[in-house]
């Protein structure tokens, strides 16, 4: 059985003239997204298309596919690729939903919260498996090493911050390690497949894949900045997850660096209280200190390091875009 699956697009305007120079190569990717993400039986087609719909700005596959233009040619495998990296994606977005408890997702319900957290667990390993199988009908196995190595960091970096959960001793540099993996490692492989497939060199698909880790980093430091400052009706998510489940992101490392022992001790109260209105309370000590705008500037550190990846490619539309997106992250709003 098959159905008509409509996807809600919630990407902002300026992202979405950043993809014009591969926006018929997306179209593609989301008709094999859509032709992947079927099944004969109900139950596993009605949860597919429904994360469909959660796909959002599709920023990993066009990473995959804007790499593979400035590089050299888009293949068929290109459009294979990019589509199994959004169903990795996705599925780690299933999973992270259970972890916080988010009810909230792209503007939409979260599965675990229109269903249960035992259909969302097994979700997200169908789509993990799902991703393998496509990237494994690509002839050359590099992907399939790379997508698998991207999924083991990105495990390590979710294993490492659920050990990390009310230790407000994690320094900077662990934190980074983290949001390294979790995050970074699987936008880095976006890259470096892209790439690849592109018949780049050695040394050009590394400065890629470096690229996109650095971007992956200082995306991941705005997130937890607006997991604590923005807004659910603009980002379309659940926020302040973060606090509740007492992870230490970089505005609140930054915070509590900059308190004496009293002040500090309040704060980490305040923190491990789950009774707590976390994000109205700290509201008041981030505005009095300068971790928000700390945080802002390290995630524009990364990303300036980002674009200097760039530098030895001659201009093209598709380097002017990379570029942009490397902008966008550091303005987003979602």
């Amino acid at each position: 059985m098959s159905q008509t699956i409509e996807r809600r697009d919630p990407a902002p305007e300026e992202l979405k003239s950043l993809y014009a120079v591969v926006r018929n190569e997306l179209g593609q990717v989301d008709d094999l997204l859509r032709s992947e993400l079927t099944s004969k039986y109900p139950f596993v087609n009605e949860l597919a298309q429904h994360c469909f719909r959660l796909g959002g700005k599709r920023l990993r596959p066009a990473l995959v596919l804007l790499s593979g233009k400035l590089c050299g040619s888009l293949t068929e495998d290109h459009f294979k690729l990019a589509a199994a990296v959004e169903m990795v994606h996705t599925a780690t977005l299933v999973h992270d939903d259970v972890l916080d408890e988010a009810a909230i997702r792209r503007h939409l319900d979260t599965v675990n919260a229109r269903w249960d957290n035992e259909a969302s667990i097994l979700l997200g390993d169908y789509l993990f498996a799902r991703s393998l199988c496509l990237a494994g009908s690509v002839e050359d196995p590099y992907a399939v090493r790379c997508l698998i190595n991207a999924s083991r960091m990105v495990c390590e970096g979710e294993l490492r911050q659920v050990g990390a959960r009310g230790d407000y001793d994690l320094t900077e540099l662990e934190y980074l390690e983290i949001i390294g993996g979790k995050t970074a490692a699987l936008c880095a492989c976006c890259c470096e497949i892209g790439a690849h497939y592109a018949g780049a060199s050695d040394k050009q698909t590394a400065a890629m894949a470096s690229f996109g880790q650095k971007l992956g980093v200082a995306f991941q430091i705005v997130d937890d900045v607006l997991d604590v400052l923005g807004d659910e009706k603009t980002t379309g998510k659940s926020l302040g997850t973060d606090l509740v489940k007492q992870k230490p992101t970089l505005p609140l490392i930054r915070l509590l660096s900059q308190n004496g022992p009293g002040q500090r001790a309040e704060m980490i109260e305040v923190l491990s209280n789950s009774n707590e209105h976390h994000r109205e309370t700290l509201r008041r000590w981030l505005e009095d200190s300068d971790a928000i705008d700390y945080a802002k500037n390290k995630a524009t550190q990364f990303i300036e390091q980002a674009s200097a990846e760039l530098e030895s490619w001659p201009n093209a539309p598709s380097k002017e875009a990379l570029v942009g997106i490397a902008r966008f992250v550091i303005e987003r709003r979602q």
